[in-house]
């Protein structure tokens, strides 16, 4: 007699990670993961879960008759939106990197069998997904480069500060946590708060 055999837990685990599908969504997570773990060292949870999808990603795609042409502009797409977190280029990198990404998913699996095919509303959520996170970053990333530049002892003009002795139109005062020497045109009691109007 032939018995059924149904198969354990691990190998329909397993059998669900061998889904194209599947296997674009964990790279994707596993990517924005690394992304924002390097974008905020010491997270460690995004890298945690990003590591873990990556490889979980890496492996269903072994396991799927892949066109390595697809494959190569997959991570073509990844490499360019990756850069473009590290080293913006305004969106040049990061769209490109889209739609590199989308090309490459669409044609990722070599093979006519539809449930093997990567889903083309997945394709359209992943580069959705992708293209706003690239928006909001470039917003990011145009709204620091407008904002003025102030740095050092330049940030000290317009705080306040606190006498902590004075002679002779000199002396020093407690400003933004630190002693400054300071000079000025009248006399300044103890304790008497300013504001800083100018920097030699």
């Amino acid at each position: 007699a032939v018995e059924r055999l149904e198969p354990d837990f691990m190998t329909r685990a397993l059998g669900t990670l061998a889904n194209p599908n599947v296997a674009l969504i964990l790279m994707l997570i596993g990517i924005y993961g690394l992304i924002f773990e390097l974008m905020n060292p010491g997270a460690i949870l995004p890298g945690v879960i990003g590591a873990i999808a990556l490889v979980l990603g890496l492996y269903a795609l072994s396991e799927l008759p892949l066109d390595y042409a697809g494959l190569a502009l997959l991570v073509l797409g990844i490499v360019f939106m990756v850069a473009e977190a590290f080293m913006p280029s305004f969106g040049i990198l990061g769209f490109g990197g889209v739609a590199a990404f989308v090309i490459g998913a669409a044609m990722l699996v070599n093979t006519d069998i539809p449930a093997y095919r990567v889903s083309y509303s997945v394709i359209a959520g992943a580069a959705a997904f992708s293209a706003a996170f690239l928006i909001l970053l470039v917003g990011y990333l145009w709204r620091g480069q407008e904002r003025k530049a102030v740095s050092g002892a330049e940030q000290l003009i317009g705080s306040e500060a606190v006498v902590l002795s004075w002679k002779d139109g000199e002396g020093y005062v407690w400003a933004q946590g630190e002693r400054w020497s300071a000079r000025g045109d009248h006399h300044f009691a103890l304790g008497q708060r300013l504001k800083i109007r100018w920097l030699d």
